[in-house]
């Protein structure tokens, strides 16, 4: 068994991050303000830096902007001094303390936390943090938070500035979440803490301090579109010109990719971008590119991600296979267009690890032989989805079937086990 040393000072060539609150100085710990006192070099934002008293005399070097591409090179400016920056509450909770440690690693990085503004506001509030989904604004679209909209949550964003509180008002009004109850929390442990309270469709108090967080008890509007949390959300919730993998079938798609945190999907011939989208709302850290080769569907695309809550969703526009070069390595793969294109299989092939998925759609003739002969081939599933709908037939009811559609799911197998001799794509 090894042992390290706590962060109780600032080391000889090392990087101390210490979080610090609205309080300042008075706010930290004792381990915390001997990290500062014996600092030669003392990095943070401006109001952050004048927090600190005379007694820190190390050098005060405020962060640029942009910050995260100057972190390599202010931590080589400062090599072999005895560094400390300066974080708000706790760095490693969406703070500086992450890119310092991918720069660095965990050995060369101390962290003396302070209580999060999450903590704070949950204490203000009497929320128990656990039950509370967290959204960050900072250096991310507000649009992120419709994705965490449902009736009955509660949310926390940390705002990017005093215009935040505004835009989550408009974004709950514009998604039916007008009633939803707000509360600006503003300085949360300083002198100056103080909250405004209201709803998102009464919503009217001028900006206030940068420093603030945005609770929000979610309220759905009666007539609003319901939207759940699993894949097969309502056609409706998409703009569209029919190229739009409906629901049922979505459902069974997402169910065959099988999206887990952190994946990356490539959604080729994207049509509405439902797949992209809703795979990208199967997790926060999801991830997708979508290639569409129509300029106004790749428009459409961007925005159905803007308004469901996945604004990061990257739109291609071009053709495949051609498109897909130099896109980063997939963990699945979805095919729901243009599979007679030549290559487009093999390209899509070659690009997946060993373990990753791909799944394609046809309703064509064509393409539904092609997929068959990929089966032969490859093996993984073969299926035809068939959904019907109930429609008036004079005074009676009957079925109504959609075209069907064949489905070819696969995991390519890991090298050792690719097959041998002359089965080839």
């Amino acid at each position: 068994m090894s042992t390290a040393p706590c962060a109780a000072s600032a080391h000889p060539g090392g990087v101390t991050v210490v979080g610090i609150g609205a309080d300042g100085w008075p706010g930290l710990t004792g381990a915390a303000r001997e990290v500062l006192r014996g600092a030669e070099v003392i990095v943070g934002g401006a109001r952050q830096l004048g927090l600190l008293p005379p007694e820190c005399a190390g050098e005060r070097v405020a962060w640029p902007s942009p910050l995260r591409p100057a972190v390599p090179g202010l931590l080589a400016a400062h090599a072999g001094r005895r560094v400390a920056v300066l974080a708000s509450g706790d760095p490693m909770f969406y703070g500086i303390g992450r890119a310092l440690a991918e720069e660095l690693g965990a050995a060369g990085l101390r962290v003396v936390p302070h209580s999060s503004s999450v903590a704070y506001a949950c204490a203000r509030l009497g929320w128990p943090v656990e039950d509370v989904e967290v959204v960050t604004a900072v250096g991310r679209p507000v649009a992120r938070l419709a994705a965490a909209l449902f009736d009955g949550r509660r949310v926390l964003v940390l705002s990017a500035g005093a215009g935040t509180p505004a835009k989550v008002a408009e974004l709950l009004r514009e998604r039916g979440f007008g009633p939803s109850r707000m509360w600006v929390l503003e300085q949360l442990g300083g002198a100056a803490e103080r909250r405004a309270e209201g709803t998102a469709a009464g919503w009217a108090w001028p900006p206030g301090e940068a420093l603030n967080v945005v609770a929000v008890e979610c309220r759905r509007e009666p007539s609003a579109l319901r939207l759940g949390s699993v894949p097969g959300l309502p056609d409706a919730a998409y703009d569209s010109d029919g190229q739009l993998t409906k629901r049922q079938v979505r459902a069974a798609t997402l169910a065959a990719l099988a999206p887990a945190p952190g994946e990356l999907l490539w959604d080729v011939g994207g049509g509405s971008g439902s797949i992209a989208v809703e795979w990208m709302r199967a997790h926060p850290s999801c991830r997708a590119v979508t290639v569409e080769r129509d300029p106004v569907r790749a428009g459409r695309i961007a925005g159905n991600a803007e308004r469901l809550g996945v604004p990061g969703l990257r739109v291609v526009t071009g053709a495949a296979p051609e498109a897909l070069a130099g896109l980063p390595e997939p963990d699945a793969v979805f095919v729901g267009g243009g599979l007679t294109a030549p290559g487009l299989l093999e390209a899509c092939w070659a690009a997946l690890p060993g373990g990753g998925r791909l799944v394609a759609n046809t309703v064509t003739l064509e393409s539904e032989a092609l997929l068959a002969d990929w089966y032969r081939r490859r093996g993984g599933d073969l299926v035809r989805l068939a959904v019907s709908h109930a429609v008036p037939v004079g005074g009676f009811t009957g079925w109504r079937q959609a075209m069907p559609v064949t489905q070819w799911a696969v995991v390519k197998p890991f090298p050792e086990s690719e097959p041998s001799g002359d089965v080839t794509a």
